[in-house]
């Protein structure tokens, strides 16, 4: 494994819903679901990146005081990823979109990045996702524990919203 400091960054937002299910985007051509994310562009922090990287691989343009951060967790022997969360109403996802695209190899084809958007409740998300990220999103990271948090952090800000 590289050192830690060699390791390329990913860096995406989990996004919950108080139902306990965790938003996935289905990579095109692929047989597995993933989180938003991506690598860093120069001189952008790891939030402006799970941000950017979100909104251009779901089109949501999330509030950055509402996400909370996870910090750098390993993922593959030379990636790591740094995660923040963040919970959301339930809501249907036939309105996302990805706007970055890969070019096909056989054909030239331009195809989106994602193609496909679904809530999963906790217990369906590791057949649905690659190995390495299912070490994460249900080994590394207690998910229960983050809705948790999310949910107890709303709460802090309504009530600090009434206090004003």
């Amino acid at each position: 494994m590289e050192p830690r400091h060699l390791r390329r960054l990913s860096c995406g937002v989990v996004i919950l819903s108080a139902q306990r299910e965790l938003l996935l985007c289905h990579v095109t051509g692929q047989d597995h679901w993933d989180l938003p994310k991506g690598g860093m562009h120069p001189a952008e922090s790891t939030l402006q990146a799970a941000l950017r990287e979100t909104r251009e691989e779901t089109g949501l343009r999330l509030d950055p005081r509402t996400l909370l951060d996870l910090g750098r967790l390993d993922y593959r022997p030379k990636k790591d990823l740094h995660l923040f969360a963040t919970l959301m109403p339930r809501f249907d996802v036939a309105g996302l979109s990805c706007e970055s695209h890969f070019s096909q190899a056989t054909t030239g084809q331009q195809l989106p990045e994602m193609d496909g958007y679904a809530w999963f409740g906790f217990d369906r998300i590791a057949p649905a996702c690659t190995s390495k990220m299912a070490a994460v999103l249900c080994g590394r990271l207690d998910l229960a524990q983050v809705l948790a948090r999310l949910l107890a952090q709303m709460q802090a800000q309504a009530v600090e919203a009434l206090a004003a």
